[in-house]
């Protein structure tokens, strides 16, 4: 096994704030804990009875052609000549019924309703997910910023509009609305000066800032996405909770900036703004601590999104290339660790307020799905108090989704939708950042398969 670097990374911080304690924990006796963990062991393959022939079929079939690397890994360009060989026709044919459908929503609003009301029916509540995103080098411009504005206000309608779970959530892309160049401007920056959230406020106010730092051209962009993203936050609050999701370590503190602004801004009497923190960074514990520390001094409620992160490799070849410290764990213990104590200062935040702070527990992990239910339990934190939560992507884990929701856990699956072209990117991107968990889905192909085994032989026997 490969040693464990304790070494942290410096990288810019959010704000050079003292980090702060969690307090004296609050212990309550646990009641059953036999049963809490033999009901969440995971191992029961009857939560697939609810899933028909075909769709055990059409699981066990793509997770099978997961389970090759060199499939995952080369996913983008055999997809791509398998739409130059079949045209965009045969190709949308041959997708559609398999990888699209195992992953995907659906692409017009009467196919996302049925596959909503779907998981509604299971117990299971959807995060819708638009699936734009930029990187370095892909900026396409304010027209292009302003149509994916409008994408993301659809999915707050649609998400706010049906009646498929008490409490819609939807997630939400920075880059998608700012060009990452700016991002990683800004982030730059922030290392040498911490920008003051009043200023980021009033600019998505309508007020004209000008930002330190920044020439007139970024100025403008940086106001348009500030902007834009105050729309949109105004069309959620009080409908919708807007989850942003982290990106990469040389953008994130400022993507962390911007959301903690718009959680000054609108999060002052609820949850409606969270943020997402990446586990697999040796700096994350240090970050949920900052936040909790930042919302109690600003006044605002905090929501937190916990994962333990997808772009790994990505993140260790640019630290090598640039010289500096792996931001990510060595090992996969330490990003367990790191994932479950983040976990264990939100639950203990969460017991002494509740109604200031919530968190989706968003891992395909068993031992920390149990580990949460356990302190959940000790700390007196209702299953389904409304803040704390689970989340999945959809098509995957549903073994652990299923059982969680049979328990009486609030369960979300995040549910990206489109048409096949528009998915494309979205999934080929998905699938190279979870290679590790598309190719450690054994034990769910495993329970999928006694479960078709059992449905023979029950037709068998009635033959």
């Amino acid at each position: 096994m490969m040693m464990c670097s304790r070494l942290r990374p410096s990288l810019p911080r959010l704000l050079p704030l003292r980090l702060m304690g969690t307090g004296a924990s609050r212990t309550v006796a646990v009641k059953h804990p036999d049963l809490l963990s033999a009901s969440l062991a995971f191992e029961d393959p009857s939560a697939f009875r609810v899933k028909s022939l075909g769709e055990l079929l059409r699981a066990l079939g793509v997770f099978r052609l997961c389970s090759f690397p060199v499939l995952v890994d080369n996913c983008g360009k055999l997809m791509s000549v398998a739409r130059t060989l079949l045209g965009s026709r045969g190709f949308s044919f041959l997708l559609r019924p398999t990888v699209y459908a195992q992953f995907v929503a659906g692409e017009n609003e009467k196919e996302i309703s049925q596959s909503m009301e779907k998981l509604s029916m299971l117990g299971l509540r959807p995060m819708l997910a638009v699936p734009i995103e930029e990187d370095l080098g892909e900026s396409t411009g304010e027209k292009r910023y302003d149509d994916n504005m409008e994408a993301m206000l659809e999915c707050v309608q649609i998400s706010h509009s049906k009646a498929w779970s008490k409490d819609p959530m939807m997630q939400l892309k920075i880059t998608a609305l700012i060009s990452p160049e700016l991002c990683v401007k800004l982030t730059t920056l922030m290392a040498e000066q911490p920008f003051d959230l009043n200023l980021l406020v009033r600019a998505m106010d309508g007020e004209s800032i000008s930002f330190p730092g920044l020439d007139d051209r970024e100025v403008s962009h940086f106001l348009c996405g500030l902007q834009r993203l105050n729309k949109i936050a105004e069309a959620s609050v009080n409908k919708v909770r807007v989850l942003v999701d982290a990106e990469y370590t040389y953008m994130n503190p400022a993507l962390s900036l911007v959301t903690m602004a718009m959680m000054k801004k609108f999060n002052k009497d609820g949850t409606w703004i969270w943020n997402t923190y990446q586990c697999y960074l040796k700096e994350s514990r240090s970050l949920v601590l900052e936040a909790l520390h930042l919302s109690n001094n600003e006044g605002f409620c905090l929501g937190v999104k916990l994962v333990r992160g997808a772009y790994m490799d990505k993140e260790r070849k640019l630290a090598e290339k640039e010289g500096r410290p792996d931001p990510v764990h060595q090992c996969w213990e330490d990003t367990n660790d790191s994932y479950n104590s983040s976990l264990d200062v939100m639950l203990e935040a969460i017991s002494q307020k509740p109604e200031r702070y919530r968190i989706i527990v968003a891992t395909h992990n068993e031992e920390s799905v149990r580990h949460a239910a356990k302190r959940m339990e000790e700390l007196g934190i209702d299953n389904d108090g409304g803040s704390v939560c689970f989340g999945q992507l959809l098509g995957m884990c549903d073994h652990v989704s299923l059982t969680l929701a049979k328990e009486g856990f609030a369960v979300y699956k995040s549910v990206p939708y489109g048409s096949v072209d528009d998915t494309l990117p979205y999934l080929v991107r998905r699938a190279q950042e979870n290679r590790t968990v598309l190719q450690g889905i054994r034990k769910e192909r495993d329970l999928l398969r006694q479960e078709l085994y059992r449905r023979l032989s029950l037709r068998r026997g009635s033959l």
